[in-house]
């Protein structure tokens, strides 16, 4: 007796990516995977120097690792069409402070925020909207770390 593929089978997929009635013909292209590109921003957003720094001492610890980050984020998802670098970092700044214990990489990103130019009162803005939708004490924490970003080095 051959098993029934049942709703999790491949009919329940749904249409393939490229299909009539798939994704791209909703407007969604998949996101490419460019490595270049991806070093490329990351040494826009991060700098040389930041991203020597971090990745290298990653890479120590788990070999390969920062370069499927660097190519899967911002060789990848940043790549894709629909949002510009500045709605994406006010997007990473909103999911960093909401998700919480991730002040590493939140005040990485406020940062990049900074170096891709918005000022300090917009990144204060965003941080304070997001409080009746995360929680005082999640958006009191993400304050916390933009200020010591603005007190310290870009």
């Amino acid at each position: 007796m051959s098993p029934n593929p049942g709703p999790a089978g491949p009919a329940a997929a749904g249409p393939a990516p490229g299909t009539p009635d798939g994704p791209a013909s909703a407007g969604w292209a998949p996101a490419p995977f460019d490595r270049a590109a991806g070093y490329a921003l990351l040494d826009e957003l991060a700098g040389p120097r930041t991203r020597a720094g971090t990745l290298d001492a990653l890479d120590g610890l788990a070999p390969g690792f920062p370069d499927w980050i660097v190519t899967a984020l911002f060789g990848g998802t940043y790549q894709r069409p629909g949002l510009a670098l500045r709605d994406r970092q006010i997007a990473n700044l909103a999911a960093l402070t909401a998700l919480g214990g991730v002040e590493p990489q939140l005040a990485d990103h406020v940062r990049n925020s900074l170096r891709i130019g918005l000022r300090r009162e917009e990144i204060t803005e965003v941080l304070v909207h997001l409080a009746p939708y995360v929680g005082v004490p999640r958006a009191l924490a993400g304050l916390r770390v933009a200020a010591a970003c603005f007190d310290g080095p870009a």
